[in-house]
């Protein structure tokens, strides 16, 4: 015996197809704004990169990795190493490129986590509607953010940017929630005690206490940042991922090898550096 549903299909692809177009029809102006803006900090910022030497630029990381990593030399010769391993494949300007868009993505995600985070972590109603949304929105594959991002913005490295925001958004949300959730109720109290306004309670105790969690939320979504390179590339951003990209598209295994081990080598140096930065700071206040 069949089942036979007497409504239909619910018309939900052309629902969102519709909207789609009404968006992109009455606020063109408004992405064209933000196009044209992201586009030029983009290539402002892969400008000024791009004017570092690329040894001077592998001498300021690997000094860097130096006193960040509480003056070991493994992180600093891996610094030194990998990144002069991408010079000599000739992918130093991908590396800028790609170092652009994570960068930018990285920032933007914070900028907007961490105010949504502390957002929930003081309104229970405010987090039993966001809660579903991050899910929503870490379940999502990459890809799909790809058809809002060609819809809103066209081709090149901008909607490569808001594809990766909302990809990398939901850990730095999740982690400051949490953060600011485990502060001990007894500094809370105390601070109350000493008539703190919210503003002051949240700057002075509750943030540099979430610190560490914060943080760790933060080199997540770095790491998801990065992780959308490749992705990003299918819609015309630059960087290594359109040399993986092309490599696909050509069946060129070795150069494919090359750009992926060079994403790879950038995404440990990401990786360490924020993990360092903040295992020193809490190294720092414990001492």
């Amino acid at each position: 015996m069949t089942t036979t549903f007497v409504l239909g299909k619910i018309p939900v692809a052309e629902s969102v197809e519709n909207l789609t177009d009404w968006m992109t029809t009455n606020f063109a102006s408004f992405f064209d704004f933000f196009q044209t803006i992201g586009q030029g900090l983009m290539d402002n910022i892969t400008y000024l990169l791009g004017l570092i030497p690329p040894l001077v630029f592998i001498l300021i990381l690997a000094v860097l990795a130096f006193f960040i990593s509480g003056k070991k030399i493994g992180l600093t010769a891996f610094v030194i190493i990998g990144l002069l391993f991408i010079r000599d494949q000739e992918l130093w300007d991908a590396l800028v490129n790609t170092i652009t868009l994570v960068i930018v993505s990285s920032l933007v995600a914070i900028i907007i986590g961490v105010p949504v985070g502390v957002w929930m972590s003081k309104s229970k109603i405010a987090e039993s509607i966001i809660k579903p949304i991050l899910d929503f929105m870490q379940t999502m594959p990459g890809f799909v953010y790809l058809i809002p991002a060609v819809a809103f913005f066209g081709i090149g490295v901008v909607p490569g940017v808001f594809a990766s925001v909302i990809f990398a958004l939901p850990p730095t949300v999740r982690f400051t929630n949490l953060g600011i959730r485990q502060v001990p109720v007894e500094l809370v109290e105390a601070s109350d005690s000493y008539g703190t306004t919210g503003w002051q309670k949240l700057i002075k105790v509750e943030l540099p206490i979430a610190k560490s969690t914060i943080m760790a939320g933060i080199n997540q979504t770095v790491m998801l940042a990065l992780s959308m390179v490749v992705i990003a590339s299918m819609i015309g951003a630059p960087g290594l991922g359109r040399q993986v990209l092309q490599a696909l598209q050509r069946a060129q295994v070795g150069n494919g090898f090359v750009a992926g081990v060079s994403l790879v080598i950038l995404a440990i140096i990401m990786d360490r550096f924020t993990q360092y930065f903040n295992t020193r700071k809490r190294k720092t206040k414990n001492q």
